[in-house]
């Protein structure tokens, strides 16, 4: 039997260019898909005895996507490792992040995972798309994370990454991690034999079998993988080729790209080339292509990205907390190039990031009329086009037949808020926050900020973990 749920009395921001906007809206939703959208006295006339939550005015959206997370370095959180002052990336990268991923035993992992989705939760963000690395414990370190997400009720994609930092036998064992992972994730999410053989005659239950398989379809699993890449000055030739002749299936790859300076100056001197034309060259950039960053690229660069279809990751926090620079944004987005948003690890609040998103372009630009409307695009358009693209199922909208990822956000405006600029109102006076309730495929995981999970129980472990990763930082 289905489960039903109606949201009404709220400002409905849809997101949905055919009907943007609707002042007292609701949403009707049916097990984990969105049944119906309209105004909220209607659909409460019309559906009376369904279960009631009342949005008391709060505005009714679409859950953010973050599309590059990196949930391994949850417990940096007031980490201060002694006699750590880097003075650039890559002694940030030795000095910092590849130490701490090297202390992560899979509990470590596990309850990264846990306090991070929890932030997500708590933030309004339904679908993170994240880059793991953890090289002191790195098989079943992706099925730690899966279980975690899977317990909290989160949408995921997860990728290892492969890197020979730490040496052949790591790399290796990374490339295991990374493909075991995705074929597990392939044979759960497969439909059963018994669905795919029709041994029903009739026309009408032919009829119904369908249907039943649609069903199924548009639910889609809530865990996908990518294949995890480091940088290119981490990954020899030898070792893209080894990932290319186990990537039998076509898996997208997400690989950081010329984040700093280093990795590009690194490729034009080993190789003669830029990174973007090594990893065309290499056969890891397509249209299921991830590249976060994307800083120190050429405009040829930028033209490759477009004719291979890769999707770029801007990662404005990040970039500027590295000191690492401002990639060109606009002229890629100009360019036609899908530039989504992420936060790296920074933080897990959407909002927040496309705050900075829009100062770090206006101040790279030297244009106070660019850097919003890219940032609002990467956000609420780019984001949902490549989360639905990855899970199979419409997100980052409500519509009928979209994913049932709602959150309710506690804002109540002292000026004008129409479907003309919700944007501004929700990047100047709304962050992660605000949100007081956040519904994830259908099922409500916090309501009036309170989360359905056992917060103070996982935060004790969680507690625990970190310390213990200190200490080994620290000695």
């Amino acid at each position: 039997m289905s489960q039903m749920l109606l949201i009404g009395n709220g400002v409905l921001i849809t997101r949905d260019p055919a009907n943007p906007f609707i002042e007292k809206g609701g949403l009707l939703l049916e097990d984990n898909l969105i049944k119906e959208v309209g105004d909220s006295n209607e659909l409460k006339s019309k559906y009376p005895e369904v279960p009631y939550m009342d949005a008391e005015g709060m505005l009714i959206m679409p859950g953010y996507i973050n599309a590059h997370h990196h949930i391994y370095s949850a417990f940096a959180r007031g980490m201060n490792i002694p006699d750590n002052h880097p003075l650039d990336f890559l002694e940030i990268l030795k000095g910092t992040w590849w130490k701490l991923d090297r202390t992560l035993s899979l509990q470590a992992t596990y309850d990264s995972g846990i306090a991070t989705y929890l932030e997500c939760i708590q933030n309004g963000v339904t679908t993170v798309v994240d880059h793991h690395a953890s090289y002191n414990s790195i098989t079943k370190s992706l099925e730690a994370l899966s279980e975690a997400a899977g317990l909290l009720g989160v949408r995921t994609c997860l990728a290892y990454e492969i890197s020979d930092r730490d040496g052949q036998e790591k790399m290796l064992e990374a490339i295991q991690e990374s493909f075991d992972f995705a074929e597990q994730l392939e044979r759960s999410n497969r439909p059963s034999q018994e669905e795919d053989t029709e041994q029903q005659n009739t026309e009408e239950q032919k009829n119904i079998k369908e249907q039943q398989k649609t069903t199924k379809q548009s639910d889609g699993s809530m865990q996908r993988a990518l294949i995890g890449l480091h940088a290119s000055f981490t990954l020899s030739d030898e070792t893209l080729a080894l990932c290319r002749e186990r990537n039998t299936k076509n898996i997208g790859y997400h690989v950081h790209v010329a984040e700093g300076a280093y990795d590009q100056e690194h490729c034009l001197k080993e190789y003669g080339c830029t990174v973007v034309e090594r990893l065309k060259k290499q056969g890891i950039l397509n249209e299921h292509a991830v590249a976060g960053h994307c800083i120190h690229i050429t405009e040829s660069d930028m033209d490759l990205l477009k004719e291979t279809g890769t999707t770029v990751v801007h990662n404005p926090q990040s970039n500027m907390g590295n000191a690492v620079g401002a990639p060109d944004v606009l002229t890629m987005m100009d360019k036609g190039i899908p530039v989504c948003l992420g936060t790296d690890g920074y933080t897990s609040d959407m909002l927040e990031s496309a705050k900075t998103a829009i100062l770090l372009q206006k101040h790279r630009s030297k244009n106070p009329d660019r850097g919003f409307a890219e940032a609002a695009k990467m956000l609420f358009q780019n984001n949902a086009v490549f989360a639905s693209g990855l899970f199979g199922t419409t997100l980052g909208v409500l519509q009928t037949g979209a994913a049932a990822d709602v959150i309710l956000v506690d804002y109540k405006p002292y000026t004008p808020l129409t479907k003309e600029n919700i944007d501004g109102h929700l990047f100047f006076g709304v962050s992660g926050r605000n949100t007081d309730t956040t519904i994830i495929n259908g099922k409500v995981l916090m309501r009036h900020k309170k989360l359905k999970a056992d917060v103070d129980t996982l935060y004790k472990s969680c507690r625990k973990t970190s310390a213990q990763v200190w200490r080994e930082l620290y000695e």
